[in-house]
This record gives structure tokens, sequence and C-alpha cells, in this order.
């Protein structure tokens, strides 16, 4: 058994307070090596934002728990060599979707886990996700759970239909599983395609518009439970830059479209206090490896291409803490 505590991280709880009661979201960063680790630290420790280091089960698998727990507590410490004295990551199962799951990354040191029972009918979400509560709250780890269902895929995630949050439901939801936050479904999808053409309408140079986020399902949900951690998952953005960079360098990104940038401002500022962006990061460091790799033909050495593609992404992710969740300067 690790003490996530042991590893100088933090979990949730005073995160959250602190996003509600100032109006800004925590950014939740997935990662699956270093230099996504490098970036997400260094773009956090200069703004001073509180984060949330995001694995799912793929880049467990990918990166091995052992070397993730030593990664997360190098985090700490590469913050505080960067002149963050004080800093605030969390380290977050993103999507478990077994107790065992949930349960070891407790016992590795994660200081914070989602239990995503969503896809199970309700009485067995409810039974699941108590279950991980009951387990986590014994070593002050803090759970997430779901109600609704993301469409998109992302990893081990699937679905190809969403299901709306029911507003109805979570106050029992969580009074009865004890969770400490709430991802719901109010139009967010997983991965670079979020939605087909045929659900978007098009602008004056023909580019995708998204429909809208369904925010009267959000407000009904702050309505019951006031002042509750809300957690919006698949809310990357697929900025167009990086879509015609990598295709125009040989990809092949048909159709890819997100959330506006503007959407994700305004749920910023209710309860949602946790947004969740991986694809974005993503598109960014493939734009630049595959720019990099059509220009210069002959390099090799991964620190050349990795190198720029990790300042790439420190840019997006001060871009994402400082115009869109407005996150800086509150982890001094």
């Amino acid at each position: 058994m690790v003490s996530y505590k042991d590893l100088g991280l933090v979990n949730t709880r005073e995160m959250f307070k602190g996003a509600i009661k100032g109006g800004y979201a925590i950014p939740a960063f997935n990662f699956n090596n270093m230099e996504q680790m490098q970036a997400i630290v260094s773009a956090c420790a200069e703004t001073k934002s509180p984060v949330i280091l995001q694995v799912s089960s793929g880049a467990r698998k990918y990166a091995n728990q052992t070397l993730l727990r030593y990664m997360a507590q190098g985090a700490v410490e590469y913050a505080k060599e960067l002149g963050w004295e004080h800093p605030q990551i969390c380290l977050h199962l993103d999507h478990g979707d077994t107790f065992e799951l949930c349960k070891s990354c407790v016992d590795m040191g994660f200081s914070s886990v989602m239990i995503d029972g969503s896809h199970l009918p309700y009485e067995e979400n409810i039974a699941l996700t108590k279950r991980v509560v009951e387990y986590a709250h014994q070593f002050d780890v803090t759970v997430e759970g779901e109600l609704g269902v993301l469409a998109g895929i992302e990893d081990e995630v699937s679905a190809e239909h969403h299901t709306y949050t029911r507003p109805e439901e979570v106050v029992d939801f969580v009074s009865r599983t004890g969770v400490d936050s709430l991802a719901i479904s109010i139009g967010t999808s997983h991965g670079a395609n979020k939605f087909t053409p045929e659900q978007c309408t098009r602008d004056e140079n023909g580019h995708l518009v998204p429909p809208p986020l369904r925010f009267d399902i959000l407000k009904e949900v702050e309505k019951r439970l006031p002042g509750f951690p809300i957690v919006l998952h698949g809310s990357s953005s697929v900025p167009q830059e990086y879509v015609d960079i990598i295709n125009a360098n040989g990809g092949k990104l048909k159709d890819a479209i997100g959330i506006p940038e503007d959407q994700l401002r305004e749920a910023a500022k209710s309860a949602v206090c946790k947004i969740n962006i991986d694809s974005d990061g993503r598109l960014a460091m493939t734009a630049t490896i595959r720019k990099f790799f059509n220009e210069q033909p002959d390099k090799f050495d991964p620190r050349q291409y990795l190198g720029p593609a990790r300042e790439e992404l420190k840019k997006l992710y001060m871009h994402k803490i400082v115009n869109v969740l407005g996150s800086d300067g509150k982890a001094q």
C-alpha cells in the first residue's frame, strides 16, 4: 500500500471547493509519457494552476503502473524545481470500469479515482460506485462517479450514442453512493470526431459548427445539487489549425470537430469544476511531429521531434488554463 500523501500529491476535495467558490475549473489533462507530463507540469507551474494528472486504463498499461507512480512523484518534485513551492497535483484514474482497477490504483498511490458505471443499469451503477467509494474513502482518496453516457471513442471507452444525464436521478445517486464529484452528459463527447456532419451546421467558410451543449440540463443539476462538484468529460476543442497541419503533412483526419471554447468558458464559471482534455494534446503533439518529419526527413533523434512537441503541448495547456478554464494563479 502506497499513500498518495507520501508522494506529495493531493486529492480533489480542496481543489473543487476553490473552483466552485472562485468560478473556474481545474484542468484534467491526460498523459501517457514523460513529455506529456513535463508539458503539463511546466505549464501549471508557470501559471500556478492546480492540476489533475489523468491516467486512463490504457495509459496505465502502456506506461506501467509502477513507473506511473514514480512519474507522479517526480512531477511534484519537478514542479518545486520550477519554483512552484506548494504544488497542487492530483493523480487521477480516468474511466475506471471495475472495482479491482480502482482498488489497485488506490493501493498504488493515486489520490483520486473515477468509477464509470454509467453503462450499467442504474441500481448496478449505484452498487459499484458505492463499493469503490467505501474502499477509497478509507485512505482519503476522492471518487468521481458518472451518470449519463458520452458518445465517441477514447482508449477503452467507446459508445455509439450518448444518453443525457437525467437531473431527477442526481440527488439519489450522490446521496446513496457518497461520491465526491459527478460526471454528467450534456453533449460533450470523446475523441476528435465528437459529432457527425449530420449533427452539425456549417458556417460561411464551410466549417462544421457543432450543436450547443445542453446548459439547461447543467442548470437543473446545479439546482438539485447546489455547490456539488460537476465534471465534464470529452471537452477537447479540436483546434482546426492542428487538424490542418496534420492533414497537410500526410494525415487523414476527416470531419474532426470539438467543443467550442466559449461554451467551455461558460461551463467553467458554473458548478463544473473539472474539465477533461485529452484529444487536444494528442493533436498538438501529432501535428508538430508530422510537420517536423515532413520538413526534415533526415532527422531521427527522438529529442529533436519530441522536444518541439513538448513545447507545443505546453503552449496549448497554458492557453487552456488562462483563456478557457480560468485556473491560473489559484495555486500559489
